[in-house]
């Protein structure tokens, strides 16, 4: 039953970040974006497009949604149920909040200065992304594709979304053949990949820390039933003491380092210990190492052989 709770408590959180996530999206979109006719990629930006070549009578919000109803039926298919009922959730959340914004903010831009607000909109816009991508949601639109592509190949969404987009945000020269307007696409489209990445690397990042303590055992068993990480303990001898050691190897997430620090702390006020920042980690309990189609058929080929 308390197993039951916690999990049900987990999911109401991330549906409640995935949420927030959207609503940062969707008021960058209609505060900063649309008002200056700057199409920034993605469902939004197609719907932008439509938006103003009907001459402002076909809503976004009802554009976006179309679109992705399409697109809901692939990442259905190839995420699998569940991600397809948060990317639902997302979907309609967006669609609700792109009818709530536009009729609420004013019809020009909160900035109004085009190059500012293209910064702010950019950063706010990839904040959100970011948020609803870590907790399993989606905004719509490319925001998708960059998922499945990301589950098959070692690319960053940010990256995905930034060639996805370059294509969408080329359509400002329909609704307003200017360079510059156009260009201020590609700057958000820079500064939101940019961000994205940023938020999503910082929350893969981990830290590596090598413990010295008298009382490992005490220390690996309170890690352990904490953060169900693995404790490799290695043997060691100290150069100046001469004496045998006991030296405890873990690899957790940099949000969890800090509180094995505390743990061990506590359990040994002379412990000694290091941490180290990783590029990577890649195993059970972290990342999987992601393989394209091409090297899996030379293994096959090679275990044939």
């Amino acid at each position: 039953m308390k197993l039951q709770k916690e999990t049900l408590a987990e999911e109401i959180k991330s549906y409640l970040y995935i949420f927030l996530g959207i609503a940062m999206y969707t008021f960058s979109v209609s505060a900063f974006l649309v008002p200056h006719k700057i199409v920034g990629g993605g469902a939004t930006g197609v719907a932008t497009i439509v938006y103003y070549l009907t001459s402002q009578a076909v809503p976004i919000a009802a554009t976006y949604l179309i679109i992705n109803v399409i697109l809901l039926a692939v990442g259905v298919k190839l995420l699998g149920p569940k991600f397809g009922i948060k990317t639902i959730f997302g979907i309609a959340s967006s669609a609700v909040l792109l009818g709530f914004w536009q009729p609420l903010l004013p019809a020009e831009a909160l900035v109004s200065d085009v190059f500012m607000s293209t910064i702010i909109a950019g950063i706010v816009n990839g904040i959100g992304i970011a948020i609803a991508i870590s907790y399993g949601g989606s905004t719509g639109g490319t925001d998708i594709v960059a998922l499945i592509i990301n589950k098959y190949r070692n690319i960053t969404p940010g990256k995905v979304m930034l060639y996805c987009d370059c294509v969408i945000i080329a359509g400002t020269l329909l609704i307003n053949f200017d360079i510059e307007g156009l260009m201020y696409g590609y700057v958000l489209m820079g500064v939101a990949s940019i961000t994205v990445d940023f938020v999503l690397s910082g929350q893969k990042q981990s830290a590596q820390l090598f413990i010295f303590t008298e009382h490992y055992n005490e220390v690996a068993e309170n890690i352990t039933q904490t953060f169900q990480r693995g404790v490799t303990v290695v043997d060691c001898v100290g150069w100046y003491s001469g004496q045998a050691k006991k030296m405890l190897i873990i690899v957790v997430r940099k949000n969890e380092a800090l509180e094995v620090l505390r743990i061990a702390k506590r359990v040994d006020p002379n412990v000694f210990m290091t941490m180290n920042m990783v590029m990577g980690v890649f195993g059970k309990g972290f990342d999987d190492v992601k393989e394209s189609k091409k090297h899996r058929k030379l293994a096959q080929t090679a275990k044939k052989i």
